[in-house]
């Protein structure tokens, strides 16, 4: 997933650049069908633009990347291509860790990983363990994972706590609410990038997207370079994030 970071050459982007970044990674199985290939061709060639992205992240100091691997919906896929995809990410895991390490990349694995092939599970926790300490880059891969579901967890989580009278109802705010969901420890995205041309954000985020930057590309995911990330994070950088407030309030407080 990651290259040599010290031989990266790309320029910096100008403007303000995002500091968690959250990628819809659409588009492989098209992009194989187009060519004549297998499905599971395109999400092997979507491996380098993985590791393009996590570099460009790191040249222009993005602190927090989460990729959508696999929804909780993509159960419904051909068994063969939800088993390719489990082999795909077993061998990623087994490959980059080092990588990762060398680059000071902490992994982090958010969604429900109980309904994996119990090796895979072993080795996402062997991941994650080696790679804690890690500080330059946190990567997030979003693996059996639902915006809904994380809504619902957190509800549970919360609920179950009033019940065991470690909270009251009145202890439950959106501060509280947002710390106790999947991506509790780590800020809101602030850019939202889906490649593939669909105009939608298919259950993912949905709690922590509510004023991310929304970004749409028809670039299919494994033709993501290095050229269209700095594009979005050009487009990042060119819009006026106002909060709720108008652009005068912005203007004034500068």
């Amino acid at each position: 997933m990651t290259g040599d970071t010290e031989t990266m050459g790309s320029p910096a982007v100008s403007g303000a650049v995002p500091e968690h970044v959250a990628i819809i990674m659409d588009g492989n199985g098209r992009w194989a069908e187009a060519r004549g290939q297998a499905r599971h061709a395109g999400h092997r060639a979507g491996v380098q633009s993985v590791r393009s992205t996590i570099e460009e992240c790191i040249q222009h100091g993005v602190k927090v990347l989460t990729l959508f691997a696999f929804s909780s919906e993509n159960w419904r896929r051909p068994k063969t291509e939800v088993n390719m995809l489990m082999e795909l990410f077993l061998s990623a895991l087994q490959r980059e860790v080092k990588r990762m390490q060398s680059n000071d990349i902490r992994l982090r694995v958010i969604g429900d990983i109980s309904a994996f092939p119990e090796k895979l599970q072993k080795r996402i926790r062997e991941s994650e363990d080696k790679t804690r300490d890690n500080k330059r880059l946190v990567l997030q891969i979003a693996a059996n994972y639902g915006g809904r579901w994380d809504i619902t967890e957190t509800a549970r989580k919360l609920a179950a706590a009033v019940q065991s009278g470690e909270l009251t109802p009145d202890d439950i705010n959106e501060e509280l609410f947002a710390r106790s969901t999947a991506l509790g420890d780590q800020p809101d995205p602030d850019l939202f990038i889906r490649t593939g041309g669909e105009l939608r954000i298919s259950n993912f985020l949905l709690w922590h997207c509510a004023y991310t930057e929304l970004y749409f590309t028809p670039v299919l995911w494994p033709d993501f370079d290095a050229a269209e990330f700095r594009k979005a994070v050009a487009e990042f950088g060119s819009r006026q994030r106002r909060f709720g407030k108008t652009g005068a309030q912005l203007e004034s407080a500068r």
